[in-house]
């Protein structure tokens, strides 16, 4: 993996790309400390829920959180949290009751899923689990919840361990650059920032990245991707972000941001 010197920062998702087993990997907050220490910018982009990036963007060693698939983003000033989203409060209270309505359909008609535990803490989305706390349903029955979603006119995106849904033109890419826009005053330069994912709604960062990294178990969903990460790590979750910021690192010299 050949790193560019000049990197600004890093954007990473959170499951089964930080973590092993639903479990953060403690040597990543070691990692992202390290970065931060030589003048990188840390920003975790999830599929998890508002309440979630409220926790990490004031207790983590990161700048920033993007959250719900790009649908809010948070950061920590050194004072107060800043909160931004894609969508009005008006907008966002009436798709919850459309969403709400779509989840008891989709409940129904795909046995063995549930809701994901986290959805009381979402603020535009929908989450189905399909493995974090259920037992594991096989590929027809992920398909038949996107299908769900899609006909009810939502947008659905498959992560590691739950199909989220939501009404609204938004992903990881739309929010990553809003949060970029609001966070830092300009538009993005793609070349000079990395990022690191692991599933099929990280497909539209593996295509705009340059730098995009995969975590070895990526490798799963790559046949529901058109865009595939340019590297792939040998180490899987949190162990494998460890190692691409490994090769980060060590050509990021202090004050490199300039």
């Amino acid at each position: 993996m050949q790193a560019p010197d000049n990197l600004l920062g890093v954007f990473c998702d959170i499951d089964d790309t930080l973590t092993v087993g639903g479990r953060l990997v403690p040597a990543v907050l070691d990692w992202m400390t390290a970065a931060q220490s030589s003048g990188m910018a840390v920003i975790p982009i999830t599929g998890r829920p508002g309440g979630w990036v409220d926790h990490i963007a004031r207790a983590w060693p990161v700048d920033g959180v993007v959250g719900e698939n790009g649908g809010l983003w948070f950061w920590f000033d050194g004072q107060k949290l800043q909160r931004r989203f894609f969508q009005s409060a008006d907008e966002r209270r009436i798709n919850r009751g459309k969403l709400d309505s779509l989840a008891a359909s989709i409940l129904e008609r795909v046995p063995g899923s549930a809701l994901a535990s986290d959805q009381p803490y979402r603020d535009l989305d929908l989450a189905i689990d399909f493995c974090e706390d259920v037992p594991a349903l096989d590929s027809k029955a992920v398909d038949a919840i996107v299908a769900c979603f899609e006909e009810a006119g939502a947008t659905a995106k498959i992560s590691s361990i739950h199909v989220n849904g939501w009404y609204g033109h938004f992903d990881k890419l739309e929010g990553v650059q809003r949060f970029h826009q609001d966070r830092y005053g300009s538009p993005i330069d793609f070349q000079r920032w990395a990022f690191f994912g692991d599933s099929a709604n990280d497909e539209p960062m593996f295509k705009a990245f340059p730098y995009s990294i995969g975590v070895a178990n990526v490798r799963h969903f790559l046949d529901r991707m058109s865009h595939h990460p340019r590297f792939i790590t040998d180490s899987e979750g949190g162990h494998g972000f460890c190692e691409g910021m490994g090769h980060l690192l060590a050509k990021a010299g202090p004050d490199h941001r300039g």
